[in-house]
């Protein structure tokens, strides 16, 4: 047999209206979804509660069931109309007023679950959702070659919705496309007393005009003219954190050659290693000669003769 409606609700069958409907409020706080996710048997004495007081709650229906029992309206059944459809979703399935529960302004919702079972503002009446941390916020910002290599300060402004905050991002040296900063409670707000979501900043990495990346390695072309290559100089080379330093070119040094600056280059994020520096030589050769220099230029391909493709395809 069905359980009594009264006792299901915890009264006795000569319970005023009042009694009962706080009694019915007590109940559906103790048991609702909300309060115990997950919990099947909870869930089950809340689906109980409502049908009781959807009974024993209405005077017509109270009237009726005490005086035929659960058989008081068989073409609806006991509580005819409810259609339980489970969890906090509140869609479809039984329809219930959490003025009823709550009450219509005398209970402050943060009051019965700690302030965060449900979000938002007001009092009573509205189902809100459980206690939750904000979302995280995500943007993309662009820093310059250099703060990325070595690291620093960068100051951004950030527009997320309708809300521009300025900041200054703290870079690690040896950051990289791609590379993510969190901050901390940055985001969204939480519901309730749960925390605010992080900020999570992808960076972008700018070019520089003449160093580039691999790695941890940095390159820098360094033109040469045909003389230094042949007979070997010394010339200025810049680095990223020491300024210009002087370079050795060796005599027969070759167009492309690599030149390497050992530790003048990127912090590996990883290993904390720092890695090279390479000089890529680029021969320059001049665009106009005039009749003395071409003549000497003859002259010395007869004294130095030479056939760079030699045996390259074969020959």
């Amino acid at each position: 047999m069905p359980k009594d409606y009264y006792e299901t609700l915890g009264v006795s069958r000569t319970a005023g209206a009042d009694e009962i409907k706080k009694s019915y409020r007590k109940l559906s706080r103790e048991y609702h979804p909300d309060v115990k996710p997950g919990d099947k048997q909870a869930e089950a004495k809340f689906k109980e509660v409502q049908q009781a007081y959807d009974v024993v709650g209405d005077a017509d229906k109270r009237k009726k069931y005490d005086q035929f029992g659960h058989a008081f309206d068989q073409a609806g059944g006991p509580g005819g109309g409810f259609n339980w459809q489970g969890g906090p979703g509140g869609q479809g399935g039984m329809q219930f007023d959490l003025g009823d529960i709550f009450g219509q302004g005398g209970i402050d919702l943060g009051d019965i679950f700690g302030g965060g079972a449900f979000g938002g503002g007001g009092r009573g009446g509205t189902k809100r959702g459980r206690a939750r941390k904000g979302q995280d916020v995500q943007a993309t910002v662009q820093i310059p070659f250099l703060v990325a290599a070595l690291g620093g300060e960068h100051d951004v402004t950030l527009t997320t919705g309708d809300r521009s905050e300025r900041l200054t991002l703290k870079i690690p040296a040896g950051v990289d496309n791609g590379s993510v900063i969190r901050l901390a409670g940055q985001g969204q707000p939480g519901v309730g007393k749960a925390p605010p979501g992080d900020l999570l900043v992808t960076l972008q990495v700018a070019p520089h005009g003449y160093f580039r990346r691999e790695g941890s390695n940095i390159l820098v072309d360094i033109p040469v003219s045909m003389v230094e290559a042949a007979l070997g100089a010394k010339v200025d080379v810049p680095t990223l954190s020491d300024g210009i330093v002087s370079m050795s070119i060796p005599a027969g040094a070759a167009s492309g050659m690599k030149l390497r600056l050992r530790s003048k280059g990127v912090v590996d994020l990883k290993t904390k290693e720092r890695g090279d520096q390479y000089a890529v030589l680029k021969i320059v050769t001049p665009k106009q000669l005039d009749a003395a220099s071409q003549e000497l230029l003859q002259k010395f391909a007869e004294l130095n003769p030479q056939d760079p493709r030699k045996g390259l395809w074969g020959q």
